[in-house]
């Protein structure tokens, strides 16, 4: 289980999986993870920000398959145990990341889970959390801003899908390529937030929640330094495999969970506060 209190957690919040057919050590973890969720006796949300498939084409690329390819997909079990976790009562919540932005609401409801838009607030009480993916923030990365305004257009993105399926596939390849040709040529400095870019996400919020630049962590923030203002930046990590020297492998994530805390107001009431936390997911395969 990832905590020793699973009777606290209300809300699991998750991002860059990168799931494929390739990587089927992350496709068990993220289905061992679902089978601790289901455990859960008060789950209530759980969030994917973003970058959940290494690659997203399209829903046709799923939806399309005759039902002897669908059985044999490495992604009617994903489905089938996010279905068990919806009847146990929680809520799944999608956010399109930098990878997979074109996921429809038509797959979403193979599951009953909800397209959410970014970036989305959570009110937890009397505190206003901002999650995101995370890329809009990484500023100082001029090119790929460019590209991204280009590509969330919807426009674009209408017109993407109207594309013959292979040319999409062929097309997220030359993405994927370019993604890692970049990653080995630009700068950690430049591929990482703006500090600029944080502290305007963050004015109008209590706290600040993302992932996709996977060095999970929690930030402090100054926010106005004259009257000592400071707020949390939250930073989701990447789900990676581990291979030490056994038989086994290892595959880890730093994730996130609010936790119940119960305040006593006087003798005949009480009221349920949340924490956010980050807290780390390990599962051998």
């Amino acid at each position: 289980m990832i905590t020793t209190r699973p009777n606290d957690i209300r809300r699991v919040v998750i991002s860059d999986l990168h799931l494929s057919a390739d990587e089927p050590a992350l496709v068990q973890a993220f289905l061992a993870l679902i089978n601790d969720l289901i455990a859960l006796p008060h789950l209530k949300e759980l969030y994917i920000l973003g970058d959940w498939f290494d690659a997203w084409v399209g829903d046709d690329n799923y939806l399309t398959l005759s039902n002897i390819e669908m059985r044999r997909h490495w992604l009617t079990p994903v489905i089938h145990q996010l279905s068990q976790l919806t009847l146990s009562g929680c809520q799944i919540k999608v956010m399109h990341g930098n990878r997979d932005f074109l996921i429809g609401q038509d797959f979403c409801d193979l599951f009953k889970g909800t397209l959410i838009p970014e970036p989305y607030l959570l009110t937890l009480g009397d505190q206003i959390i901002r999650m995101e993916h995370g890329d809009a923030l990484c500023t100082d990365d001029k090119s790929y801003q460019r590209f991204r305004i280009i590509i969330r257009n919807p426009i674009t993105q209408y017109l993407l899908l109207k594309r013959p399926l292979q040319k999409r596939l062929d097309l997220a390849q030359k993405i994927r390529t370019k993604s890692a040709l970049d990653k080995s040529s630009k700068s950690m400095s430049i591929m990482d937030v703006n500090q600029a870019a944080v502290i305007k996400a963050l004015k109008p919020v209590d706290c600040l929640l993302h992932g996709h630049t996977h060095r999970p962590a929690k930030h402090q923030v100054v926010i106005d330094a004259k009257n000592h203002v400071t707020k949390s930046r939250y930073v989701l990590g990447d789900w990676r495999l581990i291979s030490p020297d056994t038989s086994y492998e290892q595959v880890e994530a730093v994730i996130a969970v609010t936790t119940a805390e119960i305040n006593s107001l006087d003798q005949n009431q009480s009221a349920e506060r949340e924490s956010l936390q980050l807290v780390k997911f390990v599962v051998k395969t």
